[in-house]
């Protein structure tokens, strides 16, 4: 469901209002504003209604992609929000979970934060970016889950183990690992970047694209003209299961 930015109030699925603990992953690796992160105004929608409908636990996390940690970063964005817990990635402790596909795309095995598998529901808030012309939303949000502790050399601290796999190959893998039930991608502004999500052309849409991720990453790849391969990844992989 495509709707106005300026018209968005989040309405929560019944499952939430049934929920002990919600996970929610920004898209928030960098200390830049919107649109190379989500915005502070959108998260605190989607806190708000929750809260609504229930005193559950909820949880941030998210994963740096600069020099410095995750609690500098969320207080650089401003996200301060009460009774919300933000966790960075890299201080969590990990699990190696399987990949369910018969024949994986990439990789049979995940390593991911222990505490996402204790969540009842699992909300993915991207930005609406290209980069090199390819989508990068609600799915593609989810690679900052994976921890630095696992998937980088001793020399580095980009994960640069990933960069061996082709990335779109490695997203469509992760979304049949870790199964998240929600897609929100803040669409207020647009970014296009030859290679590089943390910067790039800003474009003006006002819109927020809420519901299935699959089924919003696909909006948003035909809003934007996109041919996004892990997409068609995605619907063969579905056919196998």
């Amino acid at each position: 469901m495509i709707i106005d930015a300026s018209n968005f109030s989040f309405q929560c699925p019944p499952q939430i209002a049934r929920a002990k603990r919600v996970l929610i992953k920004p898209d928030a690796a960098y200390s830049r504003p919107h649109p190379v992160t989500t915005r502070r105004e959108v998260l605190g929608k989607i806190i708000s209604g929750i809260r609504k409908v229930s005193d559950t636990d909820i949880i941030l996390l998210e994963g740096s992609s600069e020099e410095k940690p995750m609690s500098e970063i969320y207080r650089s964005l401003s996200y301060d929000f009460p009774r919300v817990l933000m966790l960075d990635v890299d201080n969590c402790s990990y699990l190696e979970v399987e990949n369910p596909l018969l024949h994986p795309f990439a990789i049979p095995t995940f390593w991911i934060p222990n505490i996402i598998l204790s969540c009842d529901y699992l909300i993915t808030v991207s930005c609406f970016k290209l980069v090199g012309g390819n989508g990068h939303f609600s799915i593609m949000n989810l690679l900052g889950l994976l921890p630095q502790a696992k998937y980088s050399t001793p020399f580095t601290k980009d994960k640069s183990v990933l960069h061996s796999y082709e990335i779109q190959r490695l997203v469509a893998d992760l979304y049949f690992t870790l199964p998240f039930d929600l897609g929100i991608i803040d669409a207020q502004k647009t970014l296009i970047s030859e290679g590089d999500a943390g910067q790039g052309t800003e474009g003006e849409a006002g819109k927020i694209i809420i519901g299935d991720p699959y089924e919003v990453d696909s909006e948003a790849s035909e809003m934007a003209g996109a041919d996004t391969e892990y997409l068609r990844l995605i619907k063969t992989g579905q056919a196998e299961l």
